[in-house]
């Protein structure tokens, strides 16, 4: 096995990190300014969750094909693509003339960002040998959270500053730089060489993967944990406005607290199941789980901002333990062949989730009268879903993991 040097591994992992950082300030930047782009286009609430929403109808539709176009293709092409389209979409959402051209907009955005989770995860496993794949994937997952961090921090000044449409423009001119530095970067010999026998590449499919209850086990997990995730980074900055009665600014910097420990929580989980815990992922996820609900519940009771914020940081804290679980586990258990198109799978149950939570939520708090009683019910309800899952979950290897002689017939990939 040749490996690239390891400044080279970790210039990789900094810019597939950096990836899902702009990811996620491309998407964070409709949740600031939601708020402002209602106002614009005489949204009601429901509506409002259609427009979060529709971003998610194009990113689900994408993580199978982006998972099996980064087993074909490579991670290279697929990042770089990936990365040029939803920047394209991001520069055309400061353009939206209609709210039904916003709507296509970020379905279409939608559809650029879904090739990117599976083939980012694709090249964790081209570019890093076995041993160093759960550390380097829970590094570059944090970055969902970080995400959450920088995102406000940068998008709400600027919101404030140069307005909503701009803020679009700006952001995606970065992604349309950005792509090239992947492509420059994540080059083949930048990335691992390594013997896979031949037969092996043949019968492990997506089809395989598909028979293994691990694979739909982590799915639930993760579509529980983007239910939560995803239903407070859309709903948390409507609920601090118009309910607890904080301005923008505030509103932005507030928010960025939360996702600042849920980073931690990914890293720290990351490193748990690398040392102390490898094996006991299951009860890991489910204490972690518990410990979600119930901050969720006292988040909607809390009696001021300060415990809302604190309660939301808890829950986004242990959120952490679950996410390294979940996208550390397929490097564990499933053949790097068939890694794009097991992270498309298990990203696909994460994004249904992700989906539905804007618009369902959104759809309640109509029904209820600007009441967020019962969006903060559903989110806790799928939270109780993935409680179930990991009961189930197996840590140990399956079929896909027994280990072979090297032969005449393996090949290099």
């Amino acid at each position: 096995m040749k490996q690239p040097k390891k400044n080279k591994r970790q210039t990789i992992l900094v810019l597939l990190f950096l990836g899902w950082c702009l990811s996620y300030l491309d998407r964070m930047a409709m949740n600031v300014g939601i708020v402002e782009i209602a106002k614009d286009f005489n949204l009601s609430p429901s509506v409002m969750g259609i427009v979060l929403s529709s971003f998610f109808a194009g990113y689900t539709l994408m993580q199978l094909p982006g998972g099996w176009l980064a087993d074909k293709y490579g991670s290279r092409k697929v990042i770089t693509i990936a990365i040029l389209v939803w920047s394209f979409f991001t520069v055309l959402t400061g353009m939206a003339w209609s709210l039904l051209s916003m709507i296509i907009i970020r379905f279409m955005f939608g559809l650029g960002e879904g090739g990117y989770p599976a083939a980012s995860s694709k090249a964790i496993a081209d570019a890093f040998p076995k041993e160093e794949r759960t550390s380097a994937q829970t590094i570059m997952m944090s970055s969902n959270s970080l995400g959450g961090v920088i995102a406000p921090l940068i998008a709400t000044p600027l919101l404030v500053w140069i307005g909503w449409q701009n803020l679009f423009i700006a952001i995606g001119l970065i992604g349309i730089i950005f792509a090239w530095l992947m492509w420059h970067y994540l080059r083949p010999e930048n990335m691992l060489i390594e013997v896979i026998k031949q037969d092996r590449i043949e019968k492990s499919s997506f089809k395989d993967i598909l028979k293994v209850p691990t694979s739909w086990q982590l799915a639930i997990m993760w579509f529980a944990v983007s239910t939560v995730v995803w239903g407070l980074i859309s709903w948390m900055p409507p609920y601090l406005v118009n309910v607890r009665g904080l301005d923008l600014m505030s509103m932005g910097l507030l928010t960025s607290i939360p996702a600042l420990f849920g980073a931690i929580g990914v890293i720290v989980g990351g490193q748990l199941i690398k040392s102390r815990l490898s094996g006991k992922e299951k009860h890991l996820s489910i204490v972690s789980l518990l410990i979600m609900i119930g901050s969720l519940y006292m988040l909607y009771n809390a009696s001021s901002v300060a415990l809302v914020i604190v309660y939301q940081s808890i829950c986004m804290l242990f959120h952490g333990p679950v996410v390294a679980t979940v996208f550390s586990h397929p490097h564990k258990l499933f053949p790097k062949n068939v890694l794009g198109s097991t992270f498309g799978m298990v990203n696909l149950g994460g994004m249904i989730g992700a989906l539905l939570a804007p618009m369902v939520m959104g759809f309640l708090i109509e029904i209820s009268n600007g009441m967020y009683v019962s969006a903060f019910i559903y989110i806790i309800a799928c939270a109780t879903v993935g409680i179930f899952a990991a009961f189930s979950l197996n840590s140990k290897d399956n079929a896909f993991n027994k280990p072979h002689p090297v032969t005449e017939h393996d090949q290099v990939v």
